[in-house]
């Protein structure tokens, strides 16, 4: 925003206030899991059980606090920028969670999201199926970072076909978004 030098002081706070104000409501959100504390390694229950993983697959508990209040659903993701497919890895994918929602719960990220607040919707991930799918990074590589994201959206639903992707999600994700809130816990395998 450029003004004028002569500007009045006051119109220039005003201006920074009406042009702070969509990231106000957001300051305050937060992610944070009982499951796994950010920066920390995750536990071979949050490891895949497939690709040579033996893990058990379950998915953590999620809790959040602190949306903009003009948010009207959720969207929740676990990404990991480092696997070596030249797009990252899509591990969850849920959209369409309520408003009303502020956690979920641990082992709710299953195939038919049975444990996931009413109305919510889980995308297929890069696994090829909806649901949580566990860290599963090559043997060797160094560990890779998995981000957990919640994202407040300006929307009550997104309509994604059946069978979308996590790409297709994620935009519609990123057009719809008020703010969002993240941490990031890694996991690593020996060779």
């Amino acid at each position: 925003m450029t003004m004028k030098p002569d500007t009045p002081r006051s119109l220039v706070l005003a201006a920074a206030l009406v042009a702070a104000a969509p990231l106000a409501g957001a300051a305050g959100f937060s992610l944070g899991s009982p499951t796994i504390k950010p920066g920390s390694t995750l536990t071979e229950a949050q490891v895949f059980n497939g690709f040579g993983c033996s893990g058990k697959n379950i998915s953590p508990a999620l809790k959040w606090s602190g949306a903009p209040k003009d948010t009207k659903s959720f969207a929740l993701t676990v990404y990991d920028p480092d696997a070596p497919t030249g797009s990252g890895w899509w591990h969850w994918v849920i959209y369409n969670i309520p408003a009303s929602a502020t956690e979920i719960p641990e082992g709710a990220g299953t195939a038919d999201g049975k444990g996931l607040p009413a109305g919510s919707q889980q995308g297929r991930t890069d696994f090829g199926v909806p649901g949580f799918g566990g860290a599963c990074p090559p043997p060797g590589d160094k560990p890779h970072r998995y981000i957990f994201t919640v994202y407040a959206l300006k929307t009550d639903k997104l309509d994604i076909p059946e069978g979308g992707t996590a790409a297709l999600v994620g935009y519609m994700i990123n057009a719809n978004k008020l703010a969002s809130a993240s941490f990031t816990a890694k996991y690593g395998r020996k060779k």
